[in-house]
């Protein structure tokens, strides 16, 4: 698991671990936990998957250990844990394809290809929509490019091969209800031999889905995650990049920003598409360029993640409960100022202990806004997951309002 340099380090600082040489009796400290404490029966084991026992918490987020017939798969966070279970339902349906009559008859129409591509592309393709994020652009900036000055023929059938592939595979995640950009290796290849199969084999969606059920297997969307989905699946990465700029730049988001937020490695196409569709939603809030200049210190898929779900939660009070008419950076925390007259602070923890630094950081927050404005203000906090009782009771203390588990009031995109 990657380190966590800057924005969690930061966060689970402020938050959860304690200050050296002060008192504790009244504070918390994380400690593991079981998975029977955290999860539902149904969650924990499934076909092809069983979540381990022990789970590693840092006060903040939850550490999963999954063992499944794939393979043994290490995720921090509930969301990405959901994320990780659909990818294994995802990789068995993919892999009882490749057993069909039809996937079969694919390769052998590989073979007749030229010998640059012929069977081998299908049984042992090359990464071709990987989950290495700016790679991407590269990729396929670079084929469109191709598509249109090369005169190679050889060149140009491979670059057509290589396009239709990834469109395949946008399709297929998309029925499936997986992330085409997903780091999980295991899903990749496997997206990447049907995407193959598709392109050289001529291997068709309806033809493929038959031998394992059909639309059975075929995910639902509500209307939000339709909206971006269908958009991750009808729109190349070099159009994304262009859609989202344009967006970015709507909201009063310099050129030199976007640039800097869309380069970023730690961010999918499908991070920028869903952090700069939800800011967007945000019509008329002035800061979003602070929230995109603070996404800037993600520095691993954890970290982005993270940033992609407090713009959900942002999303979410804007849609549910207040427009939102300002975003700021405090302390290390973004607080989103709502027309209601509250001061919404977005946290997407699993589960949250009460340490004495974070009794001295909202202090000091709630005590220096009441101040300047002379009043006093209402502040809510929204989490993903849970607090305990003694964070609770110190929260209330605050002036804070606690909302938790806003996943089941709100969208997010796992």
């Amino acid at each position: 698991m990657k380190t966590i340099r800057t924005l969690i380090v930061i966060l689970i600082t402020i938050f959860f671990i304690p200050v050296s040489g002060m008192s504790a009796k009244k504070y918390e400290t994380p400690g593991n936990r079981k998975v029977s404490d955290i999860l539902q029966d149904n969650m924990i084991k499934g076909k092809n998957y069983r979540v381990r026992d022990k789970v590693v918490s840092y006060g903040y987020m939850n550490h999963f250990t999954v063992e499944s017939d794939f393979g043994v798969f290490e995720v921090t966070g509930i969301g990405a844990l959901r994320k990780l279970l659909k990818e294994i339902r995802a990789i068995a349906v993919l892999q009882r394809i490749e057993e069909s009559e039809a996937f079969k008859e694919s390769v052998k129409k590989a073979a007749q290809k030229p010998v640059q591509f012929g069977k081998n592309m299908i049984t042992d393709p090359v990464d071709t929509v990987s989950g290495v994020p700016k790679g991407v652009f590269r990729l396929f900036g670079n084929a469109y490019t191709s598509v249109r000055s090369r005169r190679d023929p050889s060149e140009d059938s491979r670059t057509e091969a290589m396009l239709s592939v990834s469109a395949y595979k946008r399709e297929y995640a998309y029925k499936f209800g997986v992330d085409v950009y997903s780091s999980n290796s295991v899903l990749q290849k496997e997206l990447n031999k049907v995407g193959w199969a598709g392109a050289l084999g001529s291997l068709s969606l309806s033809a493929a889905l038959a031998p394992v059920g059909g639309l059975g297997y075929v995910v639902k969307y509500s209307r939000l995650a339709e909206q971006f989905s269908e958009m991750l699946r009808d729109q190349p990465p070099p159009r994304l990049r262009q859609i989202n700029e344009e967006k970015l730049s709507r909201m009063g988001v310099s050129s030199s920003l976007a640039r800097a937020f869309l380069d970023h490695q730690s961010f999918t196409p499908r991070h920028d598409t869903v952090i700069a569709g939800s800011l967007e939603m945000l019509k008329g809030a002035s800061g979003r360029d602070k929230f995109i200049q603070f996404a800037l210190s993600a520095d691993d898929e954890e970290s982005a993640n993270f940033f992609q779900n407090i713009a959900e939660i942002i999303r979410g009070y804007h849609e549910k409960v207040s427009p939102i008419k300002e975003i700021k950076v405090v302390s290390g925390l973004i607080l989103a100022r709502a027309k209601n007259g509250s001061f919404l602070i977005p946290f997407p923890l699993d589960h949250g202990v009460w340490t004495e630094r974070a009794d001295r950081i909202l202090n000091n927050i709630v005590t220096s806004y009441n101040k300047s404005s002379g009043k006093k203000n209402k502040y809510e906090l929204w989490v993903a997951g849970t607090v305990s009782q003694i964070a609770q009771k110190e929260l209330k203390k605050l002036g804070i309002k606690i909302t938790k588990n806003v996943d089941k009031k709100i969208e997010f995109m796992y």
